[in-house]
């Protein structure tokens, strides 16, 4: 029998590290439309929050309702702890999670850094079996093992970290560049030894400190399948993240399918639908209040725009001259219209005449006034939430799912 090819695999963390970022966030509505977006673009799995955080259960909860439904499938959705016994009970105390990726530092300089030398390295391969060890005592299907700050690691250690994490049953090893410190070719070099030695898939997963994070994560997959495993790249949509972000989820896919060499080799998970990324980028855009910016690849006011006389004639001539892919595989081409009359909106404080005629542009019915109503305290609170007007798939969503609705909108300290 044939040896399966390895390929890569997008697993977008937006909804565990991006939201991280300082001074930004997202309600759990939004959180809920963008893990419906990446389903619909084909992403393997969404890392969709802290199953430990009170605040984040009964949306964590609701969105594995939502699986369960068939409406979040075939993506996975798994959740993040540190690498310690308790965050596991907790995790599945407090949900229904059934995927988990359990992190703890690994360099020197966070082993001192942080623990301020109350752990050594044994200490810390210690807690991490213990903890993977806890999460398959309590059913956990799949676990990520991750180690922080892997690009600052010894290697020698890194890869005994790696070996306890496989051989004690853990499904993939997350290499993360917590501080962007790598570059193509040290990540090259790591990962392939990593791979080569251990033999377990690898999760890249890079931040943009240096600038580098797109080329970084491509380059640390590619070594990874050149070894025989497969690979997984960590994404945030529009490249948000801590400090100065994470690898931009469309960037990553455009590098897959269209850079000199990657594009013929198609590596990339077969189910990823790029004509997705225009709407998935716009919504992101709106709800983190951070506008895209002008030349984000792909989904930037300029990522197709000429004015330059000898590349708007070469565009015009044959669009292949100054453009590697075409707008309409983003989902770009639609005219883009605003409405500047009489304008109704959902909020917080809607009466039902208004929020009838915003849902009766949908062409979404109510069978009575107690549904319409039922609806529309909805609506107020998920406006509470986000503080800013609810977009027509968020105004669907809760008509269509109003009890798992409730349940997103529902947090009790």
């Amino acid at each position: 029998m044939a040896k399966k090819k390895s390929k890569i695999y997008i697993i977008d963390v937006t909804n565990r590290d991006g939201v991280q970022t300082s001074r930004l966030g997202l309600a759990k509505l939004e959180k809920t439309m963008l893990n419906l977006y990446l389903n619909e673009m084909g992403v393997f799995q969404s890392e969709f929050g802290f199953p430990v955080t009170n605040h984040e259960t009964n949306y964590i909860n609701a969105n594995i309702e939502l699986a369960k439904k068939g409406v979040l499938v075939p993506m996975i959705l798994s959740g993040w702890t540190r690498a310690i016994p308790e965050d596991i009970e907790n995790a599945v105390r407090l949900t229904k999670v059934e995927h988990l990726n359990i992190s703890i530092s690994t360099s020197d300089q966070m082993i001192k850094g942080k623990f301020g030398g109350k752990k050594t390295k044994k200490d810390v391969l210690k807690l991490m079996v213990s903890a993977l060890k806890m999460a398959r005592k309590k059913g956990i299907k799949t676990v990520g093992v991750n180690a922080e700050d892997a690009s600052r690691t010894d290697m020698d250690y890194l890869i005994a970290f790696a070996l306890a994490a496989r051989d004690n049953g853990a499904d993939r090893i997350r290499y993360c560049d917590t501080l962007g410190y790598d570059n193509p070719q040290s990540i090259y070099a790591r990962i392939s030894e990593l791979a080569e030695r251990v033999g377990l898939p690898v999760e890249i997963h890079c931040h943009n400190d240096l600038g580098m994070v797109v080329g970084n994560s491509v380059i640390g997959a590619v070594a990874a399948v050149e070894k025989g495993v497969d690979a997984y790249i960590n994404t945030t949509v529009n490249g948000l993240g801590e400090r100065a972000g994470n690898a931009d989820l469309v960037s990553v896919i455009l590098a897959l399918k269209f850079s000199k060499d990657l594009s013929e080799k198609k590596l990339l998970d077969g189910r990823i639908k790029l004509s997705v990324a225009w709407k998935l980028a716009k919504y992101a855009a709106y709800a983190f209040g951070v506008p895209l910016a002008i030349k984000q690849p792909g989904v930037g006011a300029n990522a197709f725009a000429h004015e330059s006389g000898i590349h708007a004639d070469g565009a015009l001539k044959d669009r292949r001259n100054y453009e590697l892919y075409d707008y309409e595989e983003l989902g770009r081409g639609e005219p883009e219209t605003v409405d500047t009359g009489r304008k109704i909106t959902a909020g917080e404080y809607s009466g039902i005449k208004g929020f009838r005629n915003v849902y009766s542009k949908l062409e979404i019915k109510f069978k009575d006034d107690s549904e319409a109503r039922e609806v529309l305290e909805l609506v107020r609170y998920a406006n509470v939430q986000t503080q800013k007007p609810l977009v027509e798939d968020e105004l669907r969503f809760i008509a269509k799912y109003p009890k798992i609705a409730k349940k997103i909108l529902t947090t009790t300290p």
